[in-house]
């Protein structure tokens, strides 16, 4: 088995002209029966390492997938490309089941989605030693490790695979295995000898922006409003706070729904539905949401409160555009929330190593440098130049000499004798005539009132920064009073300035950038997707299937911008495989012609690619002026302008072959330089008419060239 076969059925059945780096190396590997470890980022194309060996070679590949959602998604995908595939597990009733392994048994299954429970029990092993497996795929194989121990213990059995089926490659893919893990999955699958193929994990098409918490409803609100449409998720940490957020974006005529484990599994079951089929565009949910979640048109995730580490929160914002086209991720920060969830893991087992992750997040939050660098470098990747697409690029802070506004602070805290957390000092520091500061005696103190000139939300992002440039630290043993550090000394007596990030800065990016005013081809284009977007969702709505799988964002989008209109130019499409291209080519070539027929700023070609495209189908130049409300004559005009740029229209069917070579003879006589059509039609006394001179007169250009 060579690459070439791979590549052709990449094109056929996926509508892809090239796989995406270290897809192929990954494919050679399993047609070399050698075993793997994969790991790609959320969206990156681990399915195409395993599907398309799976349909190119002979047999069956099983593939193991813990959620009964993701396997009903992945198989619906499939069979939407014309590929014979099928699941096995808890949701089909017993005739179901035999059913399928009917086709199983008959040849009739390329891929097998099964569960952990099902490839573990007894009865499944008799039934794959009955077929010719070619591949066995383990999909989130972090499962085995890392957190599926409690997850889906029937992970750590699978070692018997490869001890059954010694000859059969093993694929084992997961987005998100630290070093430690990957040695325990391959130890676990009994494939020490596996390659290891780790992809980037750079996901560009996400834009990453961390925002102050102040605020953050008018933000989300905002957000949506410039967004119709577009499909995202909000994750919370609180049940309480998921239906909280979901009944004010209600309030504000936004539709969106709570999702979270305290909610009954019809519920919640009819919730994801409503949201995989674009029924539902918005969940405000807790961090279950999405694991078992195919949906490749998630335009943008939210973080309301701040996840427990980075590798949390790189999965979910990893649920964003999976399709590869721009999408955005928000995380909200607040000091507060560090301090519930160091409260949080403190009480659970392995504090030591939890908190350290907090710590990691929480430095990524507070980052003044690119945060895709910071994100990266934590698995152990390096990104060597900015990368242009998060909050801290596009808008890079402006700094000011903030030493007088840090010894304020300092000179405070000394005088509160170091004993207070972050919102007593700043309350002292604004002079605020709460109870408990006039109770404790601190309006009595000299620096009272000393930073009234700032909000309580600036003086909270200033202490953030002296906390982060070492001039304080947290006592988290002494119930989290600030304490002053030696370098936050040598700033307090003068003997070093102390640069700070302007808050107008900060401020900056809760406001939406002002955008470029688009160009009339990009309005175009935009109207053109939303049409294309309107069909897709009653096609998939007449299926019954997610409108993803009909055709991704990305297709739709690569549509608008290239408006095909021949059956040549949508199969360049990409995402556009045969049996795309047998199902739904030729219903969105119509809505793409209907749409460019109906605007006058066409593209250039545009409108002689529609005529081409109604001649192909056989329709007459009147049936097809009358089509595009055109005359006759433009019609003939631009089949002229087709025929010199190559395409194959027999011009006999329009002129016969005497007067054929009798205009040719008299274009060959005539010295103009270019051609007048006027001259030739004078010269024959008005006898031959002008479509078919402007025809003749193409065919000396494609034929002999010359007299442009």
């Amino acid at each position: 088995m060579n690459l070439e076969i791979a590549q052709q059925a990449l094109k056929q059945y996926f509508g892809y002209d090239s796989f995406r780096p270290m897809q192929a190396e990954i494919i050679q590997s399993v047609f070399n029966k050698k075993d793997a470890l994969v790991l790609m980022p959320t969206g990156g194309g681990k399915s195409i390492c395993f599907q398309i060996p799976a349909i190119t070679m002979k047999g069956v590949c099983i593939v193991l997938s813990p959620l009964i959602a993701l396997m009903k998604d992945q198989v619906e995908g499939l069979r939407a490309n014309g590929i014979d595939a099928a699941f096995l597990n808890s949701s089909l009733s017993s005739s179901e089941q035999r059913r399928v392994e009917d086709d199983l048994l008959g040849g009739r299954i390329k891929l097998l989605y099964v569960s952990p429970e099902k490839i573990v029990s007894g009865g499944f092993l008799p039934l794959m030693r009955s077929i010719d497996i070619n591949l066995f795929a383990i999909d989130e194989a972090h499962c085995i490790s890392s957190w599926g121990h409690d997850f889906r213990p029937e992970y750590t059995r699978l070692g018997f695979l490869k001890k059954q089926f010694p000859d059969v490659p093993l694929l084992a893919l997961t987005a998100t295995a630290d070093k430690v893990t990957r040695r325990d999955i391959c130890k676990q699958l009994a494939i020490s000898d596996a390659g290891v193929f780790i992809d980037s994990f750079n996901r560009a098409n996400l834009s990453l922006t961390v925002l102050p918490a102040q605020k953050r409803i008018e933000h989300i609100v905002r957000f949506i409003k410039d967004r119709p449409n577009q499909s995202g998720i909000i994750y919370c940490l609180s049940r309480k706070n998921t239906e909280k957020i979901a009944q004010r974006l209600k309030a504000n005529n936004i539709k969106a729904e709570a999702y979270h484990a305290g909610m009954g599994s019809n519920q919640r079951s009819k919730i994801q539905e409503a949201f995989i089929t674009d029924a539902l565009p918005i969940v405000v949910a807790t961090i279950a949401f999405g694991m078992g979640i195919d949906k490749s048109n998630v335009r943008w995730v939210m973080h309301y409160n701040l996840p427990k580490n980075i590798e949390s929160y790189y999965q979910e914002i990893g649920r964003a555009g999976r399709d590869g086209v721009p999408s955005d991720t928000i995380l909200f920060y607040s000091y507060a929330d560090v301090m519930m969830m160091r409260d949080m893991l403190n009480q659970g087992d392995n504090a030591e190593v939890k908190l350290a992750k907090l710590e990691r997040i929480k430095q990524y939050a507070e980052a003044l440098i690119c945060r895709r660098k910071i994100l990266l470098s934590y698995f152990g990747e390096t990104l060597e130049k900015d990368c242009g697409n998060c909050d801290v690029c596009k808008n890079p802070p402006q700094h000011f000499d903030g030493t007088v506004l840090a010894q304020k602070a300092l000179s405070a805290l000394v005088r509160l004798k170091e004993g207070v957390g972050i919102t007593m000092l700043i309350d002292v520091l604004r002079g605020s005539g709460r109870a408990e500061v006039l109770r404790r005696g601190f309006d009595k103190i000299k620096t009272y009132g000393a930073g009234a000139a700032h909000s309580a939300a600036d003086w909270q992002q200033f202490i953030i920064q002296m906390l982060n440039t070492g001039l304080m630290d947290i006592a988290y043993d002494e119930n989290n009073v600030l304490k002053i550090t030696e370098e936050g000394k040598i700033i307090l007596f003068g003997n070093k300035k102390l640069q700070l990030v302007k808050m107008s800065s900060v401020r900056e990016r809760l406001a939406e950038r002002k955008k470029k005013p688009k160009t009339k081809r990009q309005k175009l284009g935009d109207e053109l997707f939303e049409t294309l977007r309107d069909l897709r969702l009653k096609i998939a709505r007449s299926k019954d299937m997610p409108a993803y799988l009909v055709l991704t964002d990305a297709t739709l989008t690569e549509m608008a911008q290239k408006k095909p209109v021949t059956p040549e130019e949508m199969r360049d499409i990409s995402g556009i495989g045969e049996k795309k291209m047998e199902l739904y080519g030729q219903i969105f070539m119509d809505v793409i012609i209907d749409f460019l027929s109906k605007k006058s700023n066409l593209a250039k070609g545009s409108t002689q690619k529609i005529t081409y495209n109604y001649f192909k189908q056989g329709l007459t130049v009147d049936e097809i002026a009358a089509a595009r409300e055109l005359k006759s004559s433009t019609i003939y005009s631009h089949l002229a302008v087709l025929y010199e740029q190559g395409e194959a229209i027999d011009l006999t069917q329009f002129v016969s072959k005497t007067e054929g070579k009798q205009i040719l003879e008299a274009i060959k006589q005539q010295e103009e330089d270019p051609i007048k059509l006027s001259t030739i039609f004078e010269h024959f006394n008005e006898a031959i008419p002008y479509h078919k001179i402007r025809l003749m007169v193409s065919y000396y250009k494609r034929h002999f060239g010359g007299k442009n």
